[in-house]
């Protein structure tokens, strides 16, 4: 059973929580204190936790399954549990259903709103995947999906939508999007071999990596509004400012002619951006706002 436990927990990436988990707390962290001058209480901050894992267990198990079979042509990725056989589509299937139960128990603890809106999300979370199969802009797509987590801490806490809100969303989606064309421009020739769609396959890796850099600027710029549009101190824009600089070198130390430092920028730098963001608008709002 716990061999069988951690071959799920690979499967997911349970890992690559650090990336989402942090803004979905900063979101119903200023969201909170946006609307209602006070933190969240630690029974929302539960069943935030709780959603989180259900979707994102969700949306890792379709992932696989959906492209089980690309998974296995792939040399990078025929390892994965499913196409070496270590899971079967039946208990992943199983895996998926387990997490969307969850998913939806935790939301049905947490606002009105947040129920209502759970039909939109459970669709974005089913449809990236496939979204590779069509369209370049499936990076997007993923941002779009992946940033549902900050904005639906907030609207967890608030039962509301506001303007700082949605550029919250839109930052992270961005942030989400960029580091995936860089991830993704380790596939290019393999998408390009079995007519998936990716911005590194349409426009060659040097092109993606100059499109990553732009989306990025578009989450610097989303960042420093939110700064703006509410009561955030000097504490968070340190923290802004860490986290610009983390984008700067992740952009830094991946070139079109060196890719040797791809999972660095992918997964170490950017659990260490959404950390430290993290931690910096806790300070700013913990021991500065209290």
């Amino acid at each position: 059973m716990l061999k069988k436990a951690k071959i799920f927990m690979e499967m997911i990436k349970i890992e690559h929580t650090l990336f989402a988990l942090p803004f979905a707390f900063m979101g119903a962290l200023v969201g909170s204190i946006v609307i209602f001058q006070k933190l969240p209480n630690w029974g929302q901050i539960g069943w935030i936790i709780l959603a989180m894992v259900g979707a994102r267990s969700a949306a890792m198990g379709l992932n696989r399954v959906i492209d089980k079979v690309f998974d296995g042509r792939n040399p990078r990725t025929a390892a994965r549990a499913i196409p070496a056989g270590l899971i079967s589509s039946k208990e992943a299937i199983l895996f998926i259903v387990i997490s969307f139960t969850l998913l939806f128990w935790a939301t049905s603890n947490l606002s009105t709103l947040s129920m209502k809106l759970l039909p939109i999300a459970v669709f974005f979370l089913v449809f990236y995947s496939y979204t590779k199969r069509f369209t370049w802009a499936c990076h997007l797509f993923l941002g779009f999906t992946i940033a549902l987590a900050p904005l639906g801490g907030w609207v967890a806490v608030t039962n509301g939508v506001t303007l700082s809100a949605f550029i919250f969303y839109i930052a992270i989606a961005f942030w989400v999007a960029g580091f995936d064309i860089i991830y993704a421009c380790q596939d290019s020739e393999f998408d390009k071999e079995e007519g998936l769609h990716s911005i590194p396959s349409r426009f060659g890796v040097a092109k993606a990596l100059k499109i990553a850099r732009w989306f990025h600027v578009v989450t610097a710029l989303g960042l420093l509004a939110l700064f703006i549009l509410t009561d955030l101190s000097w504490v968070y824009l340190t923290g802004l400012i860490i986290a610009n600089g983390l984008l700067f070198y992740e952009h830094k130390i991946v070139t079109p002619q060196n890719l040797s430092r791809l999972n660095t920028a992918f997964f170490t730098l950017n659990s260490v951006l959404s950390v430290s963001l993290f931690v910096f608008t806790l300070i700013d709002l913990v021991v500065l706002h209290g």
